[in-house]
């Protein structure tokens, strides 16, 4: 896993993090990470967008699936 070294943090943001890596008995720098990763995580739009390029990359589906669902369900061979 990489590692980030960050130079110049403004002390009140040094402050708020280590007050909240605190409160959630964490270390400095795992609460540093999750308020890094839940900054850059990816915007709804974006998580949509991967998902319309997902299913046009897939194509139609077409049929039901209905009876293999209930066949599978129904039977007595164990589980995989």
């Amino acid at each position: 896993m990489p590692d980030l070294l960050v130079r110049g943090i403004d002390p009140e943001t040094y402050k708020q993090i280590k007050k909240t890596a605190k409160a959630n008995r964490q270390s400095l720098a795992q609460a540093a990470r999750e308020a890094l990763a839940e900054k850059f995580k990816p915007s709804k739009q974006e998580l949509w967008t991967a998902a319309d390029q997902l299913r046009a990359k897939i194509g139609k589906v077409t049929g039901d699936s209905t009876t293999l669902i209930r066949e599978d369900r129904d039977s007595d061979e164990p589980r995989r």
